[in-house]
């Protein structure tokens, strides 16, 4: 916990190219860069102020019952802020594995064709703010998918709902999984004991 309360209370640098806004309540921050902009509310307990080029997230005045979960959602708030000045400078990308002989993903614009070995394709739209691309893959893995977005929070989302539409199965590890997830494998039944009982 005290490693969160620490991190929490590290600033945030503002790069130059970055305008940070908040509301009048500070409920509501508003981060703009050269990739886009952000807008997030802000998680309770918390007060934020910016000073030069910094962002301070510190506890709110609470009672001691509140305190932990204060400095929790002081650690939670620097997060968020920090990914949000991330996004919109550098941006995030996640990818995926989709793997399985005949399994395959073709973007049009801002929707996703998945031929995932079901009896119909799947067509998977992407939000506002969110692109996809595919790249060829290696021996074992068909295809890569390489989804970009200045939201880490709507990036991992996406992300995570596209691998619901095929996880990876046990036995033969096809479906859709995260790039460098290991799979846990269970061995094929090998008809022991089916044959010769009598």
């Amino acid at each position: 916990m005290g490693e969160v309360s620490r991190l929490g209370r590290k600033p945030v640098i503002i790069p130059t190219n970055v305008k940070v806004e908040f509301d009048k309540e500070g409920k509501t921050i508003k981060v703009i860069g050269p990739k886009g902009t952000l807008e997030k509310k802000l998680p309770p307990l918390v007060e934020v102020k910016i000073n030069g080029n910094q962002i301070i997230v510190e506890k709110a005045a609470v009672q001691k019952k509140l305190n932990k979960k204060a400095k929790a959602f002081q650690g939670l708030a620097r997060a968020l802020i920090n990914n949000m000045v991330l996004g919109v400078t550098q941006g995030f990308t996640k990818s995926l594995d989709i793997v399985g002989l005949g399994y395959k993903a073709e973007v049009k614009g801002q929707e996703i064709h998945f031929s995932l070995g079901y009896s119909h394709p799947i067509v998977f739209p992407l939000p506002p703010g969110i692109t996809a691309k595919t790249e060829r893959g290696t021996e074992q893995v068909q295809m890569r998918l390489i989804l970009e977005g200045i939201d880490k929070e709507l990036l991992g989302q996406v992300a995570a709902d596209i691998r619901a539409l095929r996880p990876p199965e046990p036995y033969k590890g096809k479906g859709i999984r995260y790039t460098g997830e290991v799979i846990l494998r269970k061995a094929g039944k090998s008809g022991k004991g089916g044959k010769g009982k009598k």
